[in-house]
């Protein structure tokens, strides 16, 4: 099995965050997005892994590094392919076509996922989707009353079905895919200016391949800062539950701290006349003095005194001071 994971946006919706970092970098529960996505997948798959193919934009050298490090963790070849323009999600996992061949698992990086990864082995492909309130942003499916899939449909203006691909697939025969996505590029057949994945599949399904929908129990976004939140918090819960990858690190400085779970804390933290959490991630080399934090990441070697911070995120070296203020206040008095 091979893991192709496009993760080339510019995810313009994080700003100023991803201004520095590329959004499938940015931390949930102390791992990268990318990082948790793919170790969910091996997880889950239990299966060989022989080489997870990241498709990135301009990221740097330290960064590529990092993925291909997560690779040879998981005991996988890691190979960096590179997408220079934005064309669509088609044109993406053309960009990896060395690697595509064989049984693949397509997974973009900008969603983590809870889902059943049973693969039925009679099917071509499963697309795992799940149930949403508004299907115009999304790519969606129909379903026959068997379970298959008869139809892809890319961001429809009108209701076709509120079934959502989530950006997770699996092929059996990944040659096949390639040659259709190549169709494509070579007829400039485009859905909404861009060579869209689901048109690709729609041709495989008409010339008598069979798709069928895998079962997802969450479905947790990562495009803004308000889904990266609360993707922080749905994962910290499921890891406390899991009892898995929360610790509190032995480097860490704790005077008159209180941590309330699920927290991450991070290497070298210092935490002092502090309350922490529940559902906050704390970067390695930060710094809290007086602060109440929670709902929140503080990316690494942020420095903050004097606060009381909710629903938020910090970047990486960022400074904030509030005020330490001595109050006599007297009755009916407003300040």
């Amino acid at each position: 099995m091979k893991i192709i994971v496009p993760m080339a946006g510019m995810g313009k919706r994080l700003r100023p965050h991803t201004l520095t970092t590329p959004k499938p970098l940015l931390p949930i529960a102390g791992k990268p997005i990318v990082q948790r996505l793919v170790e969910d997948i091996v997880a889950i798959y239990k299966g060989q892994v022989d080489e997870i193919a990241y498709i990135v934009g301009d990221f740097g050298k330290e960064a590529e590094n990092h993925l291909l490090a997560v690779a040879e963790k998981l005991g996988a070849n890691g190979t960096i392919y590179y997408q220079e323009e934005a064309l669509g999600t088609a044109h993406a996992i053309h960009c990896a076509g060395n690697s595509v061949s064989g049984e693949v698992i397509v997974a973009f990086a900008d969603t983590l996922f809870r889902a059943d990864f049973q693969l039925d082995p009679t099917a071509d492909g499963v697309i795992w989707v799940k149930t949403v309130e508004n299907p115009k942003q999304f790519g969606v499916v129909t379903l026959t009353p068997e379970g298959h899939i008869n139809a892809f449909v890319e961001k429809p203006t009108e209701f076709v079905s509120d079934l959502a691909i989530i950006g997770i697939y699996y092929f059996k025969n990944g040659d096949e895919l390639m040659q259709e996505i190549q169709y494509l590029l070579d007829n400039d057949i485009r859905d909404k200016g861009e060579f869209q994945l689901t048109n690709a599949l729609e041709n495989m399904k008409n010339k008598g391949r069979r798709f069928v929908a895998g079962k997802v129990d969450d479905w947790m976004d990562c495009g803004n800062k308000e889904n990266v939140l609360a993707t922080n918090t749905k994962i910290l819960d499921y890891l406390a539950n899991d009892s898995t990858d929360l610790y509190l690190p032995d480097n860490a400085r704790f005077q008159n701290a209180w941590i309330i779970e699920p927290s991450f804390i991070g290497e070298g933290v210092s935490i002092e006349n502090c309350i922490v959490g529940p559902h906050v991630s704390i970067g390695k080399g930060s710094q809290l003095k007086n602060v109440i934090v929670k709902e929140s990441i503080l990316r690494e070697y942020s420095q903050v005194e004097n606060a009381v911070i909710e629903n938020s995120i910090l970047g990486n070296h960022s400074q904030f001071k509030g005020k330490a203020l001595t109050l006599n206040l007297g009755d009916y008095t407003e300040a």
